[in-house]
């Protein structure tokens, strides 16, 4: 049994669990992991030199979290840093682990495509929800980003924002 962290507790001790935590929990008793993990392997990178390939499990599992919320490569990477649920839907500890880079997931998500699991997969997942009862609705993040602009007097040092106004002055 894995040692328990202080976000671990931390995290226990909240009053709800989100819809997101519900989802894939609900995702994580549908699936029949070994089954799945085992079409994959034929098709998996053996490894040998090199960094040795991440577990086919823990790459299914970022694939999923890409597909049902609509994630790049890049977004999967994030969300796995910034939300638990989803570090802890993959099984990822960052104790003792990597999260896999969105090089390695698009690989992984186009070695799907090419064997057809993809689409198996998700025909799979569609079917079992109906039978229970279930629709899937695809989320989304919306990834609030910076860019720089070309601008020279562009710059952000002591600008603050502010509100305006109310009294129009």
């Amino acid at each position: 049994m894995k040692q328990q962290t202080i976000s671990d507790f931390e995290y226990s001790l909240r009053k709800r669990k989100t819809r997101r935590e519900q989802f894939l929990d609900t995702m994580e008793e549908l699936i029949p992991w070994e089954e799945w993990v085992d079409a994959i392997r034929p098709h998996y990178p053996k490894g040998g030199r090199g960094r040795p390939p991440m577990a086919p499990e823990k790459m299914l599992r970022m694939y999923l979290l890409q597909t049902w919320f609509r994630l790049s490569d890049a977004a999967t990477e994030d969300a796995i840093y910034d939300s638990y649920c989803m570090r802890k839907f993959t099984g990822i500890d960052f104790l003792t682990e990597t999260v896999p880079d969105r090089t390695t997931l698009r690989k992984f998500r186009h070695l799907l495509q090419r064997s057809s699991l993809d689409k198996a997969f998700s025909d799979a997942v569609s079917r079992a929800l109906k039978e229970g009862g279930y629709t899937l609705k695809r989320g989304s993040f919306t990834d609030a980003s910076l860019s720089h602009t070309r601008s020279k007097t562009a710059s952000l040092s002591g600008k603050k924002a502010r509100l305006p106004d109310p009294s129009g002055k």
